[in-house]
């Protein structure tokens, strides 16, 4: 069986990718963090915010590779591409080892 931290982290990860789903889990996920009712209440020091910070970091981890995705897709760059223009315009290779 797999871990409930993976599994829910894959599913809220397929969930944002998808656009059909996409602002239904971004608004859930705001009343998620603004609602009084969590699954760790919010009146245990410290222990209360656990949960509201490793969903505020995943939803801001998942809009942010999104926003990252759609800035490469609108400029055309290409991640695999591996050299690197100067200036002037001459091509710089670079081989990682």
């Amino acid at each position: 069986m797999n871990n409930p931290i993976e599994t829910f982290y894959n599913w809220y990860r397929g969930a944002i990718r998808n656009p059909q789903y996409r602002w239904l889990v971004i608004l859930g996920t705001a009343l998620y963090l603004v609602s009084p009712v969590d699954l760790l209440p919010d009146f245990i020091p410290l222990i209360g915010v656990i949960d509201d910070s490793i969903v505020a970091t995943l939803l801001l981890t998942e809009l942010s590779s999104l926003a990252i995705g759609y800035l490469r897709d609108r400029r055309g760059v290409d991640i695999a591409d591996s050299d690197i223009k100067t200036e002037d315009g001459t091509v710089i290779d670079v081989e990682a080892s």
